[in-house]
């Protein structure tokens, strides 16, 4: 794991681990290899990508052999997907199912929306959660396709005593080791560096925006001039296209976002220019961004319109409802008939 900076290079889109890249990306999902038919006992490493990006999804990944197959997988070329061209990382991948009897990889996707609603629910899941309840998920549904795991080895940030921990405690007959840069020093977690990061970069190149389909019924016509960036052009019909000045640059409001989104990492200038660029005043950024962070939560507050909840604050519903009279008033003739009244204290 770590905060590399480096955009996304051109990555092939057609890769297992996304069944449909025409389709887009709403919700979280679990991807699996075909199951490897050498007896074990298995090791399995564990990493992620996309753990600090504002944009796109994270995607924790493993990847797993018999502890037998430990040198032949020294050779393979493994290693922290970081430091590697896409090039290479997408030749790895296809090594990784090259051997289906030995090699086997899964990866779960956390869509930005999915990431968003845990952190903003109340109480939240935070991001340390999703991530640890992803790597759980995914031992779990490793063992579950009959695969003997003899040692994980996890690649993770913070204490890492307290997570290999809690890991030993749910699978008592799993050795754990967790530690940084574990995808620098254990090949089988560097190929689930390479899982995890060949998913990810297919599909922030190839994102497909949600947003961009017209709404079923519009109450107002797409003659009328009324379009927003979240919107296609409808196709064969005369459209008054408006624009407007969003930041330094000028846009059509035809649906579509700024074509260059860089690695999504809050300090990356492409990124900067996607977020700067691509605000809707009113709706805000698709769900390409994920809301729950501080970078998107700032634009927001200082760009976008404010809203106004009517609700907050009205003293004189308060009162109405903390008194029984309050909840009594205006109910219907049975209540009363019936002598049914509210109460105010259990």
């Amino acid at each position: 794991m770590g905060s590399s900076q480096e955009a996304p290079e051109e990555t092939p889109l057609g890769i297992p681990s996304i069944a449909d890249p025409s389709v887009p990306l709403t919700d979280s999902y679990t991807y699996h290899s075909p199951t490897p038919t050498e007896e074990g006992p298995y090791i399995l490493g564990v990493d992620e990508a996309g753990r600090g990006p504002v944009l796109g999804p994270m995607v924790y990944g493993v990847a797993y052999c018999p502890v037998s197959y430990k040198e032949q997988l020294e050779q393979l070329g493994f290693a922290d997907s970081k430091t590697l061209t896409a090039q290479v990382r997408a030749s790895l991948l296809e090594t990784l199912g090259s051997d289906p009897a030995n090699l086997g990889w899964s990866v779960r996707v956390l869509s930005p929306k999915s990431i968003s609603a845990g952190m903003l629910r109340r109480p939240p899941t935070n991001l340390n959660q999703q991530a640890q309840n992803a790597t759980v998920l995914l031992i779990r549904e490793v063992l579950a396709r009959g695969i003997q795991l003899a040692h994980v080895y996890v690649d993770a940030l913070g204490k890492t005593t307290t997570y290999e921990a809690y890991l030993s405690a749910l699978f008592p007959d799993i050795g754990f080791t967790v530690q940084a840069k574990a995808d620098q020093t254990f090949k089988i977690v560097g190929a689930a560096s390479v899982a995890a990061k060949v998913t990810r970069d297919a599909w922030i190149e190839g994102w497909v925006y949600e947003e961009d389909a017209p709404p079923l019924h519009h109450p107002l016509g797409f003659g009328g001039g009324l379009q927003s960036r979240f919107f296609k052009e409808p196709e064969g019909e005369d459209v008054k296209m408006e624009t407007e000045e969003v930041g330094s640059e000028e846009f059509k409001s035809e649906g579509k976002w700024v074509e260059k989104t860089g690695s999504g990492y809050p300090s990356d200038p492409n990124t900067q220019a996607w977020i700067r660029n691509s605000l809707e005043p009113t709706f805000g950024y698709p769900s390409f961004a994920r809301f729950s962070w501080a970078t998107i939560k700032v634009v927001l507050e200082k760009d976008a319109h404010p809203v106004e909840w009517i609700d907050d604050g009205q003293a004189t519903m308060i009162h109405a409802f903390a008194s029984a009279t309050g909840r009594d008033k205006d109910r219907c003739m049975v209540t009363k008939d019936l002598h049914l009244t509210s109460v105010g204290t259990l």
